[in-house]
């Protein structure tokens, strides 16, 4: 399941109140139809998108085809955005260069680093020229993570 496909096909109103009814009613394009006071066509069209990203099937009965929600689709996407809720920060108060050197986190944004805060707004000059208060601040209790590159290289 490719779940940004599966968040752009709900992102679509009427795709999302198809799922709402079917929820809790298995029914047919023309009740949906009917329901939603569109085209059975229309309806057609937007099955075709939500069967395509695995959140409702069909069912033929008699003449017509029913269709349901595939639950288990939208449980794997609510435990998604629960995993997503629960995903830690990286380390707070250290630098984004020091952090991506350490565990290489966030690499796209090792650009944005060039030894400043990550609070640049506060910054006042360079990391060296920081007053305590400024560094504290910024990093709380530690000293200023881009200096501390400076410390080593020159231990």
């Amino acid at each position: 399941m490719d779940p940004v496909q599966v968040f752009k096909t709900l992102a679509d109103e009427t795709r999302f109140n198809l799922i709402r009814l079917l929820m809790t009613h298995d029914l047919c394009v023309g009740a949906l139809a009917k329901r939603l006071s569109i085209s059975e066509a229309a309806v057609s069209q937007h099955l075709k998108s939500l069967r395509k990203a695995g959140l409702v099937r069909g069912e033929k009965r008699g003449y017509w085809t029913h269709y349901s929600v595939e639950k288990e689709k939208l449980h794997e996407l609510a435990e998604l955005l629960g995993d997503l809720t629960r995903l830690q920060p990286c380390l707070e108060s250290v630098c984004i260069k020091k952090l991506n050197s350490k565990i290489d986190c966030q690499k796209e944004e090792e650009k944005m680093c060039d030894c400043k805060c990550q609070q640049p707004e506060k910054l006042k000059g360079k990391p060296e020229e920081c007053t305590l208060e400024r560094i504290k601040e910024c990093h709380g209790d530690q000293e200023h993570p881009c200096c501390e590159d400076e410390k080593d290289s020159k231990e």
